[in-house]
């Protein structure tokens, strides 16, 4: 079976966080999880990241950019990443940043 664009976005990402040793997991949404919560949750030398991975233009729903701002409030930091900005993982985690061309 094929992978949808988002999950090829999240096979990248993956790869990358792999190569790096960084911890990660994929919350689960569904009975006692919480909606709106990043694909991708990551501790990498000692900070905090959520990563919400989108395909093509989408963007993320409201629920989703609430949690991020939560995020980003309580000092951690959060991005949406698609295809185009994907390859850029390891530079957010090393960084702290993400600059997209």
């Amino acid at each position: 079976m094929a992978m949808t664009p988002e999950k090829k976005v999240k096979a990248n990402i993956v790869r990358q966080l792999k190569a790096m040793g960084a911890y990660y997991f994929f919350p689960a949404t569904g009975g006692y999880g919480r909606g709106g919560i990043p694909d991708i949750i990551v501790c990498y030398k000692g900070k905090f990241f959520g990563i919400e991975c989108k395909a093509g233009n989408n963007t993320p729903t409201s629920l989703q950019k609430l949690e991020i701002a939560k995020i980003k409030h309580a000092g951690g930091s959060a991005w949406v990443m698609n295809e185009k900005n994907c390859h850029k993982a390891r530079e957010m985690l090393v960084l702290g940043t993400l600059n997209v061309d």
